[in-house]
């Protein structure tokens, strides 16, 4: 409590009582936070589970950066010890990129945080010497597999965590279907067979799907994230092809 007193250099008037230098003041919004307003220091990653996941998320749109939120997403929880698995539709490779992926290198380095491309050279659709049935293909492969890990995973108990060099066949926190929307968005993947997908897996699994320029609609009321992911300029336009580091 403090009393009143007379605007004096005297600070004896004053008896506010100080706090220690190891309490933060009462009045410190700081202070209620989680670590007491220090910065956070990393931590060991350890195996965990969990205690709020459960969610289907969706990035769309015509900007860049759908699968850049969903894999940052994925080492964010793959960095609390949570178990996590991308199985990535349509990209086999192009022209353009090369045959190494700093994406790949770097989910490789870090526990628990595994990947598996089920995709085919070039694009579909495109003059690029691929053969359209050979991507329907593929694709058709990647969503039974896909299938088969949301299976997997309502067998396991995801409240428990999952050794972090374990098989992600057994179960994982995290399920990234990178580009499976753009597989849909090319008629290679029946959109309600997505929606049946969704409403398949079990409640402890976060699942997260990108791609697609075109408004997945068929999400509505199924995703409880769905972020548009719009274009406002992109390099890509004025003629600037992939670059290793921020593409690849």
């Amino acid at each position: 409590m403090t009393t009143n007193y007379d605007d004096t250099d005297d600070a004896s008037h004053d008896e506010t009582e100080t706090p220690a230098d190891d309490e933060a003041p009462v009045d410190d919004p700081a202070a209620r936070t989680p670590g007491g307003g220090a910065a956070p220091e990393p931590q060991p990653i350890e195996p965990a589970a969990p205690e709020a996941f459960g969610l289907v998320q969706a990035f769309w749109g015509g900007g860049k950066g759908k699968t850049t939120a969903a894999m940052g997403m994925g080492f964010r929880a793959a960095g609390h010890g949570y178990r996590v698995h991308m199985l990535q539709f349509m990209k086999g490779g192009a022209d353009s990129v090369e045959g190494v992926r700093g994406e790949y290198n770097a989910i490789a380095a870090v526990p628990g945080f595994t990947y598996e491309n089920a995709g085919h050279y070039g694009w579909h659709g495109l003059l690029d010497g691929s053969a359209d049935d050979e991507h329907e293909a593929k694709v058709t492969a990647a969503f039974e597999r896909a299938e088969a890990l949301v299976a997997a995973a309502g067998e396991a108990d995801l409240t428990e965590p999952f050794p972090l060099d374990g098989d992600h066949e057994d179960g994982v926190h995290m399920l990234i279907l990178d580009e499976l929307l753009y597989a849909v968005d090319r008629g290679l993947v029946d959109p309600e067979a997505v929606v049946a997908l969704a409403e398949s897996k079990p409640d402890g699994l976060e699942l997260v799907l990108t791609g697609s320029h075109a408004a997945p609609d068929y999400l509505d009321g199924v995703a409880d994230l769905i972020t548009n992911v719009r274009k406002v300029a992109h390099p890509f336009d004025d003629g600037q092809r992939a670059r290793r580091g921020t593409e690849y």
